[in-house]
């Protein structure tokens, strides 16, 4: 375990430390302190790594278990706040628990290289000497008015606010009426906890003041705020936000989509007068180079971002909130395989602060953890400013079918028709990406595959290509059949958000839409301009999948349809049926959010399955209990453990036969079960040959141990790898 910065003594010349790298390594390797340096648990080092220099952080003190002619010297002490102590505490813990090297997690936290050197100066203006004599223009009046009360601005910052060019700027710095003086970094804007929020309803009132006085006194607790689409769930958190900024504490707030983030980066921006720090895979290399920097340094007082901005090195992290926190995607399925709400909620217990989970539909974990004892709940159960929840009708597909080729039902058809005409806006859910899930050959029944995955590929109509939603494959549709080489014979099967905007576009000509899928919304820019664009009323209509299930708030949208229903149910998936109802309630919530009454359609084939009941009849709490027990009977997640291991290669035989010898040294101990090994569904994935095995055992198990000496317990060559992955989410 890494040493506490505060009780560590400073590592002396000839010291010897233990340096982590950001490498898939179990260990630290020992070096010795240079002349002329003194180091601490938590530095950010260069040192020697064969034959060039690499950096890492200082674990502690050194094994002594390496000879001394094989001992190296540190290089130099990198210019970046050295990572906190809570920081190196939780890379251990994240490491013990998924069985990823600490290295590897180190990277992590780690993942801008370039910010561990000090920022480059950056040049900046304020007012300078008052010269009664000065020619004064509009141009040159606009620039001093701009530095008359406010911070120091970049050149371009401050051309740009003035409205004039750079040549005024630099007219008045050689008048001597601006000064030039040079800042250690840019600034950040400091959100302002002291600004008033918005009058809240009683219950809000009641949660706010909850989570206030938790992030007011500090130490560990977990809150599940609990409140249907609308009810106000994020102003609620703000004032724990501001609370923490208050007591001069970091915040950070994960959400599971970056394009989330356009709307309640305006909520924030209104509420706190600031943006806070971005972090996510859309960032520039620049933005993210700063924003690491400012987080270290403590500029950044809060960070919203993705799963990754949990590892980022805060110094004064004093809340974490959750968003959404039910959503499969806080689960990292590539590198170090982990669940970002269920490390949140470890990062906030070693750093002794609160931390808020907030869904409008909680997870099955969460729940259960609440009935425990273990997390306390704040429910919100009424729309904000006395919005009702929408009506949900289910549409049996058996009884009232689409015509021939199309996918809306009649009943969807009017009302989509009656909500344009009234000049309210509409949502259509499908969530599949794309013209067709599946070409085949109507003549022989060839059906287009990727060569690279267990997969079909996904006609994209509109770029005129195949494409394969796993590997990235790309192909051209072919003109004949390459099995029985028929021309014209190829036929889209089933339906896609493209396929779906062509049958409306046919029904409706003219009707303004937009495609809202994860190809076409990449990023926040994309999310704002399409928030702006309905606001503005410039679409009548939303086609999309899963992405336009959370989050938004439209204020003249109050029909949502949900095309294919039971497209989720498919595939035995342990959470299948949480995770639909979970989807298909948040979509519902996107319908009338305001003063319009909102209604939802939802077409199934399978209208007595339990979550459409549920669905149809607005009873969470039966469904819940229902799954609870099953899960309970099966051992299952939350009431159960589960490992998978995932043995990979490009070589099948290889893969099998290490597969074998895996099952054959598989741990027997009581309350252990190993399962496999079995194909994957997704038995070739990216050119590489899959098989999977599984551990269950019983909540009392330390399975970690068991893994730990399984994989010991096996040679396997190099050609074969084994992913780990501990409470897995996905069975692909």
């Amino acid at each position: 375990m890494p040493l506490t910065r505060a009780s560590a003594r400073p590592f002396r010349p000839g010291d010897l430390v233990r340096v982590l790298l950001p490498l898939p390594l179990d260990a630290a390797y020992d070096y010795r302190v240079g002349e002329g340096m003194s180091l601490q648990a938590g530095d950010f080092v260069s040192v020697p790594l064969g034959p060039r220099q690499t950096a890492g952080v200082v674990w502690g003190p050194g094994s002594g278990e390496v000879a001394e002619e094989r001992l190296k010297e540190v290089l130099g002490l990198l210019e970046a706040p050295p990572l906190p102590d809570q920081s190196m505490r939780f890379v251990d813990w994240v490491a013990a628990y998924t069985l990823y090297p600490a290295g590897a997690v180190l990277k992590m936290a780690m993942s801008v290289p370039a910010a561990l050197a000090a920022p480059k100066p950056v040049v900046a203006y304020v007012r300078g000497r008052d010269d009664p004599g000065l020619r004064m223009t509009a141009a040159r009046r606009r620039v001093l008015e701009v530095l008359a009360d406010g911070p120091a601005r970049s050149l371009s910052e401050l051309a740009s606010e003035a409205a004039t060019g750079t040549s005024v700027v630099r007219g008045l710095e050689g008048a001597g009426a601006i000064r030039a003086v040079t800042l250690p970094g840019r600034p950040m804007a400091q959100p302002d906890w002291r600004r008033p929020g918005p009058e809240l309803s009683a219950d809000q009132a009641s949660a706010a003041r909850n989570l206030e006085a938790k992030a007011r006194r500090g130490g560990f607790g977990v809150t599940l705020l609990d409140g249907v689409s609308g009810s106000g769930k994020t102003e609620v958190y703000f004032q724990a936000v501001a609370e923490a900024l208050k007591r001069r504490r970091q915040v950070l707030v994960l959400l599971p989509e970056i394009a989330l983030t356009a709307q309640w980066l305006d909520r924030f921006g209104e509420r706190f007068g600031a943006e806070p720090a971005e972090w996510h895979s859309d960032l520039t290399p620049a933005r993210r180079r700063a924003a690491w920097r400012a987080v270290a340094d403590g500029g950044a007082r809060v960070v919203v971002g993705a799963r990754s901005a949990l590892f980022l090195p805060y110094p004064e992290l004093g809340l974490i909130v959750v968003d959404e926190e039910h959503e499969p995607s806080f689960k990292q399925e590539e590198g170090v395989v982990y669940n970002a709400r269920d490390m949140a909620v470890v990062r906030a217990r070693l750093g002794d602060f609160p931390i808020v989970l907030a869904s409008a539909t909680p997870s099955l974990e969460s729940t259960v953890n609440v009935s425990t004892g273990r997390y306390e709940t704040l429910l919100l159960p009424d729309r904000h400013a006395g919005a009702a929840l929408p009506r949900i009708s289910l549409i049996d597909l058996c009884r009232n079918p689409p015509a021939r080729g199309r996918w809306l039902s009649p009943d969807l058809e009017g009302a989509l028709k009656e909500t344009l005409a009234a000049g309210e806006q509409a949502m259509l859910f499908l969530n599949r990406r794309g013209y067709a899930p599946l070409t085949l050959c109507r003549r022989c029944g060839h059906r287009l595959k990727c060569p690279s995955c267990t997969a079909w590929l996904v006609e994209h109509r509109r770029r005129g290509e195949l494409l394969c939603h796993h590997c990235g494959h790309r192909a051209n549709r072919p003109a004949r059949c390459p099995n029985c080489q028929a021309e014209d014979k190829f036929a889209a099967c089933g339906p896609g958000v493209e396929r779906l905007a062509e049958e409306v576009d046919a029904l409706l000509p003219g009707i303004r839409y937009a495609i809202a899928a994860s190809d076409t919304i990449t990023g926040p820019k994309a999310a704002q301009e399409l928030v702006r664009r309905m606001e503005d009323h410039e679409i009548d209509l939303v086609i999309g999948t899963q992405i336009v299930a959370k989050g938004y708030h439209f204020p003249l949208l109050t029909l949502v349809g949900a095309i294919d229903a039971d497209l989720g149910l498919a595939g035995g998936d342990l959470r299948a049926a949480e995770r639909t109802f979970q989807l298909l309630t948040q979509v519902a919530g996107r319908a009338g959010r305001e003063r319009r009454p909102g209604r939802v359609l939802v077409q199934t084939s399978m209208p007595g399955h339990p979550v459409m009941e549920a669905l149809a009849s607005a009873d969470r709490e039966r469904f819940m209990e229902a799954e609870a027990r099953a899960r309970r009977d099966a051992a299952m997640p939350p009431f159960g453990k589960l490992v998978s291991l995932i043995v990979s290669g490009t070589d099948e035989a290889a893969v099998d036969d290490a597969s074998r010898r895996l099952s054959r040294a598989a741990p027997e101990a009581d309350g252990v079960r190993v399962l496999g090994p079995a194909p994957a569904p997704f038995a070739l994935l990216r050119g590489r040959h899959r098989r999977r095995l599984l551990l269950k055992a019983g909540r009392e198990v330390a399975v970690q141990a068991h893994v730990r000496r399984w994989l010991q317990s096996v040679s396997l060559p190099g050609k074969v790898r084994v992913q780990v992955d501990v409470d897995p989410y996905s069975f692909l």
